[in-house]
């Protein structure tokens, strides 16, 4: 990889602060080879805007207070869709689940490697489906206790 260690740094404590909020199939890519802007992505969803407002804001908060860092740009709050902190090293995209499908941001990045994250981020893969199969499940109860 060719993301700086400053990069690898704050990706690591995002991720972690994504996930500490409860943040779905959190990911990370070092895109320093085909982008000139920015070191590396990450990549985080949650089911509904509140969370997305939450994992946002504590994203911020935690690189603020543990690296001294704060985003350059901050674009997406009103809707809190799909929040992007722009850290000039790093960017963060933190979507809600059906942006996060609709726009699939890995098949663009799907060929650069992946940063190595914190284990309770990594754990985090697979949640939004799980999350989507249990709303679903929940839909189909509810419509037959209307029947």
């Amino acid at each position: 990889m060719t993301a700086t260690d400053r990069s690898i740094e704050l990706i690591k404590t995002a991720a972690q602060a994504a996930a500490d909020k409860l943040a779905h199939d959190i990911i990370a890519y070092d895109v320093s080879d085909v982008l000139s802007i920015t070191d590396a992505f990450l990549l985080a969803s949650a089911p509904n805007d509140r969370q997305v407002k939450s994992i946002v804001d504590e994203i911020e908060e935690r690189l603020n207070k543990e690296l001294g860092t704060k985003p350059v740009r901050r674009e997406g709050d009103r809707e809190a869709r799909w929040v992007l902190l722009d850290y000039v090293d790093i960017v963060v995209h933190v979507q809600h689940s059906e942006e996060r499908v609709f726009y699939a941001l890995e098949r663009l990045w799907k060929d650069c490697p992946e940063v190595d994250l914190p284990a309770d981020a990594k754990a985090t893969r697979g949640k939004g489906a799980e999350h989507a199969k249990l709303q679903d499940a929940g839909d189909v109860a509810e419509l037959g206790e209307l029947r």
